[in-house]
Formats: structure tokens, sequence, C-alpha cells
């Protein structure tokens, strides 16, 4: 009966007549092209368009939410709470680009409800997909398609394992990082204890973290250069909430610009979390922090931790950083 009544859901409006926060702006361009270090000469000057993978963020509510998501799109999920299935997870996305979209655009939209899918039963655990197509048109024309993916489900109830158990007593095992055939040559590397940087056998641009391609010209051809493991604090963040096993806060997690130019994350250590500045030099080591892993953290130079200590203040905060890593 359920089923049926999630199915009647089908080919009705999620949102009808919405309207972007804002136009395509340039500086949202920018934003988006520094995070993701895209540096196509096409999202910039007076004839720039919006990279096409931005559609999605000239239509997004923000904090505030959407104001032109329909009623049924509220009692689609309210039906969905009210049988069990109050978690929520996306899966996946799909775009298709009908036109570039350029600063000033005015961003409108519509929402339909596409699929409710049978009852299904994944590793999180029991539920229903539902997909969702936006419309978005750019200046009252179509300027392309999005649909998205989310999985409402009951989680499975999962008995921890007789060693997690134990682990769980303990601190906790730190958490291991994804490693995949795309970044697998880094992760190598550190074991090793070498910092390794991509770099496009075309163009010659270094790049971090590691991806199957370049941004700048496209090739799939690259090798690697060993990183001095000289940088400096680009920003930073001091975690004091929430805690997590094997993690002590408050500890530091900085964004270390290399010398050679690319940035990465890691855990600044060595130095009161409240002693952490941006511009400060830090240098790269390699801590064990278990038999089976390695991971990256930054330092400041003994000029710098001489620095602090010769002002009084703490330059190794033992515990408090001991529980950091790669972020």
């Amino acid at each position: 009966m359920l089923l049926g009544e999630l199915k009647a859901y089908e080919g009705r409006a999620a949102a009808e007549a919405g309207q972007g926060k804002d136009p395509v702006n340039e500086p949202m361009i920018r934003h988006w092209c520094e995070a993701l270090g895209d540096t196509n000469p096409a999202y910039t000057g007076p004839e720039a368009i919006a990279p096409p993978t931005m559609l999605q963020a000239w239509t997004m509510g923000g904090l505030s939410g959407h104001s032109a998501r329909s009623a049924a799109y509220e009692e689609l999920f309210a039906l969905l709470d009210g049988a069990g299935f109050t978690s929520v997870v996306a899966t996946d996305c799909e775009q298709e680009y009908l036109r570039p979209l350029r600063p000033g655009d005015a961003i409108t939209f519509d929402a339909v409800i596409e699929s409710v899918s049978g009852q299904k039963t994944t590793k999180l655990g029991t539920g229903h997909f539902v997909t969702t197509r936006m419309d978005v048109q750019s200046n009252g024309e179509p300027a392309g398609t999005h649909r998205f993916r989310i999985l409402k489900y009951a989680p499975a109830r999962r008995e921890p394992k007789p060693e997690q158990k134990q682990k769980q007593k303990s601190k906790g095992q730190r958490p291991r990082p994804v490693i995949n055939r795309d970044n697998a040559g880094f992760w190598a590397g550190v074991d090793r204890h070498q910092l390794l940087i991509q770099r496009c056998t075309a163009c010659r641009t270094l790049r971090f973290p590691w991806l199957p391609g370049c941004n700048a010209c496209g090739s799939d051809q690259w090798d690697t250069v060993e990183a001095s493991g000289e940088g400096t604090v680009y920003s930073y963040v001091v975690m004091h909430h929430p805690p997590f096993p094997a993690f002590d806060p408050p500890y530091a997690v900085g964004l270390v610009e290399l010398a050679e130019g690319v940035r990465m994350i890691s855990n600044v250590v060595g130095v009161a979390p409240d002693e952490v500045r941006i511009g400060m030099p830090v240098r790269a080591e390699f801590r064990q922090v278990d038999a089976e892993l390695v991971l990256p953290v930054f330092r400041p130079t003994t000029a710098v931790s001489d620095a602090l200590s010769g002002a009084g203040r703490t330059a190794d905060v033992g515990s408090a950083t001991e529980a950091g890593g790669v972020a």
C-alpha cells in the first residue's frame, strides 16, 4: 500500500516558478574556479561564461531553504518519514547543458518528482530512491537539466565486531585514507616518507590533490616531482567539536601552500593550536600513526618554534596535537 501512495507523487511538481537567489555572477565563478583549481580562460574576461558544472549552484536555496518547493514534495517526504525512512543520503546526479550561462543571466527553474523506486535494501539500510528533475531556464530560455537522486532510508543496525568493540574501548583507530587507482602513488610515496606532486608531462603544470587528468590542458599523461616539504600556512581552523575517536581536540588543521605552489590539507603539530598563524613557515614530517598507517603532517620551522618559546609560549602541546593527522 505504501508503494502505491508513493508512486502517486510521480509526475507532480517538486518546485514551481523557482528563482535563483542571485543572477549568474563573476564572484561566484571566481570562487568556484579557485576552489577547483580550474584555470580555463573561458571563465574569465569580458566574454566569460560560467563553468557548466555550476548549473546547480545558481538554483540552490542555501541555509534559508527553497521558497519554491511544492506541497506535493513536502507531503512525499512526510510520508516517507512517517513510514520510518527518516535518514537521507544523496546518491547521484545527472546534468545536461543546453546553453552557456553568462554573468548577469537571471535563473529560473521548475522541478518535478520524476520517480520513486520500490523498497530497496542497501548497506546503509532499507528505503526508497527518489529522483527529481529540475529544468533550468536562463532569461526565460532553456539552459539545462539537473536530475538529483536521494535515498530515504531506515538505517541498518550493525553489531560491531569483537575487535571493533575493543578498539572502541580504547582511544580508537585513526580513520584510513581512501586510496584508489588515482591517488595510490601519493600514498605509496608517503609510506616511503616522500611527498609526491603530480606534474602534467604535456604542459608541466603541477597539481594536488592527485587527479586522472590535467585541469590546465586536459592531458592524461603525468609524472611526479618530490616536494621539498617546505611551505607556509595559507589558512587554518582549530577543531574543538565534535570529539571523535582517535582525535583529541583542540587541534589545528591547516591548508598549507607548498614551496612548489600547490596546497594540501593536514594537521599543524608541534605548536599550540592557538599559536598557528596564516603565513607561518612549516615543514612536512611523516608520522607513524600505528603499525599500518603513516601520515604527512606539518610542523613550524625551528626558527618559528624558537621564537614562540622565547616569547614564553608553549611550543609543543603534546597529546593535543599527537591526535592530529591528515584531515
